[in-house]
């Protein structure tokens, strides 16, 4: 599968430009500032049908505008295939294929995958679980559209619950039977999820083990290990154990919506705190790259990868690892950006592979 050609009219910085790609490596180069994520952004649109940094669609319409629009060709295994989405100023946003509405946004999932490396990916080490969770929904999302469906039931079968507890605070009556049917209704649909989200883990963790190890050559030792309370207890009973917690902090404080994912390095330090920039950036790219791989496996054809700024804070070495894994057969159409054309060129020369450098400057697009 690859990405053809692109097109943006009033998309954030863009009044309008067309692109055609190549179906290797294809890089956005230009001053920061000038719109080179923002052609990454465009690209997320198609396949993910939202934004990857800002989930306001309307924050995307170019200034002075009242409307956005991004339209794709894709090509899968010799079929093309049309998508386009566009969005007016308080409207509902319209996604189409071959010019034909979606009755759903979630039944487009999947169908073009796509992995995103960027430097806003650091919240995922450093940030709350929710970031992490939100990766692992991602990717599961990506190949299995019921998990969709079940995590937006989980998450109502919650609101309702949180929502007695607020008011169980208030008038000091707590209705003990509807607590007992949402505890029941959330019991399961959230076994669902654990289950989905424990046999995502087995797969994957071997795959971001190997990443990792050829990125970084070896050079230190870390862990990746999903955590949920459900590994050592039934969801009925770590909900009934702790019913006067909830109670009295008004919401649900266990569940599956707390499970996450633990990085560590150097034998169980958290990498948070223990691993440098470049060892962090390093544990988020084999990430990502595992999320590629196991796309992969599970789609049967191979996603587009996009890297936003990847060569900041990675030393010459990684990077040169990087840029071979990704030069191998492994790996598909890629979309990159950089400052740096010079840079971009001699890396590909060295590894002799095609690339075609677009040249950004201040929402204008020179090949």
């Amino acid at each position: 599968m690859w990405l053809k050609q692109l097109s943006v009219l009033n998309f954030k910085n863009y009044s309008e430009s067309s692109l055609e790609f190549l179906p290797e490596v294809n890089a956005f180069t230009g001053n920061n500032g000038v719109g080179k994520t923002n052609l990454l952004d465009a690209i997320h649109y198609l396949s993910l049908c939202k934004s990857y940094f800002n989930p306001i669609d309307s924050q995307h319409i170019k200034s002075g505008n009242d409307w956005f629009m991004v339209q794709g060709e894709f090509d899968k295994e010799s079929n093309s295939d049309f998508i386009s989405c566009s969005l007016k100023k308080n409207q509902k946003k319209q996604f189409k294929k071959n010019k034909k509405d979606y009755p759903r946004l979630a039944d487009h999932i999947g169908l073009f995958p796509l992995v995103m490396v960027s430097p806003n990916d650091s919240i995922i080490v450093t940030d709350g679980s929710e970031e992490r969770r939100k990766f692992v929904d991602n990717v599961i999302s990506q190949t299995d559209n019921k998990y969709l469906d079940t995590l937006i039931i989980y998450n109502k079968f919650l609101a309702q619950r949180n929502s007695l507890l607020k008011q169980a605070r208030q008038t000091s009556v707590l209705d003990l039977g509807l607590i007992e049917i949402l505890n029941f209704q959330l019991e399961e649909v959230g076994n669902i999820i654990f289950q989905k989200r424990r046999s995502f883990m087995e797969e994957f963790q071997p795959e971001f083990d190997r990443h990792y190890q050829f990125l970084t050559e070896d050079a230190e030792s870390v862990q990746l290990q999903y955590e949920s309370p459900l590994m050592t207890d039934s969801f009925l009973n770590i909900l009934e154990k702790n019913l006067e917690r909830d109670r009295m902090l008004e919401r649900t404080t266990q569940g599956i919506h707390k499970d996450d994912l633990i990085f560590t390095i150097h034998g169980g330090m958290p990498l948070k705190k223990f691993g440098s920039q470049g060892q962090q950036k390093s544990f988020l790219i084999a990430l990502k790259l595992a999320q590629y791989s196991y796309l992969q496996q599970k789609k049967g054809f191979k996603p587009l990868l996009l890297l936003d700024d990847i060569f900041d804070k990675l030393d010459d070495r990684r990077t040169h690892k990087l840029m071979q894994m990704v030069s191998e057969d492994d790996f598909g159409q890629i979309f990159l950006t950089d400052t740096d054309s010079m840079r971009i060129q001699r890396i590909f020369d060295e590894i002799s592979r095609p690339v075609r450098i677009f040249d950004i400057e201040g929402g204008q697009v020179n090949v």
